[in-house]
């Protein structure tokens, strides 16, 4: 029994030294598996920050670059078409802005005029043309378009022509084609011109801006009491023209417009034809005076709704017509 008891405890010893030695055993393979994760982990934590460095080093430098390149240009593009539609915006400011220049009333108004219409005015002269007498006018020297303002200060569309002996004054209709009155007054009776603004007498209601020609061929007579207050009367010895309400239109108009030119043309035009057939018992030449124009009216309700209306000119009146 003593022997037995005494194999038994070398045996426990045995036991318990190889489980102590299994148990430090495995005390010491944890710490050496947890020694290598520790030393690991700062190179696999290396690995990737120099991978990462070299990225942006190598690979991660260029879509920088890329984007700042492309940044420019984007931009560049950008202003470019910023720029177009900029200058497309004026053209198209610039066009609304003409047709509204020229659709305003003014202009519309203006349009109304049958001499404004496409071939009008060409018929027109071609028509009047055809009316002068070569034997007693002689050629045509010029063409113009005016206002007639008679004694009662009414306003008449006219085609004047001034010609070799003659100043030939045509009431034409432009609606029809037609003319309807021709005047012929000859150049070697022409003894004055004035030219100036008008005048009207001191309780006058009437004005009128703008400025006028007055053609005198007769300075020993004077109008009568009679005709004076006729407001159709024509035995005056003298005509008056202005400005055509056209003038503006366009640089066609304003030449055929143009009382300055106008006054100049009949001035020399008649000189001429005073020196070649002088009339007896007048004096020879043309006397030329800037000074207003008087017009010896004063209430003058008939003008005033006639002008207003522009009842002297052939236009385009609605439904009513002319």
């Amino acid at each position: 029994m003593a022997e037995a008891e005494g194999e038994a405890a070398p045996r426990e010893e045995q036991q318990h030294q190889l489980g102590s030695s299994s148990s430090g055993l495995e005390d010491s393979q944890p710490a050496a598996g947890t020694e290598p994760p520790q030393e690991l982990a700062p190179a696999a934590a290396a690995a990737p920050t120099e991978n990462t460095e070299k990225g942006e080093a190598v690979g991660g430098a260029a879509p920088p670059e890329t984007t700042e390149e492309r940044a420019p240009t984007a931009a560049v593009a950008s202003a470019e078409s910023t720029e177009e539609r900029a200058a497309a915006g004026r053209g198209t400011r610039s066009q609304h802005g003409a047709v509204s220049t020229q659709s305003s009333p003014d202009q519309f108004k203006l349009r109304k005029f049958f001499v404004l219409r496409p071939g009008t005015l060409n018929q027109a002269i071609k028509d009047v043309e055809a009316l002068v007498d070569k034997e007693v006018d002689g050629s045509i020297h010029s063409i113009w378009l005016m206002a007639e303002v008679d004694h009662w200060n009414n306003e008449k569309e006219r085609l004047v022509l001034i010609t070799d002996n003659s100043l030939l004054v045509f009431k034409y209709d432009f609606v029809m084609f037609n003319c309807d009155q021709l005047q012929r007054i000859p150049l070697n009776f022409v003894d004055r011109i004035s030219h100036g603004t008008f005048s009207f007498p001191k309780h006058s209601l009437l004005q009128r801006e703008g400025e006028g020609v007055r053609v005198f061929w007769d300075r020993l007579r004077e109008p009568s009491f009679t005709s004076r207050w006729n407001p159709f009367a024509t035995d005056f010895p003298f005509i008056t023209f202005t400005y055509h309400p056209v003038r503006n239109i366009n640089d066609t108009f304003a030449a055929l417009c143009d009382i300055h030119n106008f006054r100049e043309q009949l001035k020399d035009a008649a000189q001429k034809v005073h020196i070649m057939k002088p009339v007896p018992g007048k004096a020879n030449g043309v006397l030329v005076l800037n000074q207003q124009i008087h017009i010896d009216a004063y209430v003058g309700l008939m003008s005033f709704l006639g002008n207003q209306n522009k009842l002297g000119y052939c236009m385009a009146r609605g439904n009513i017509g002319f």
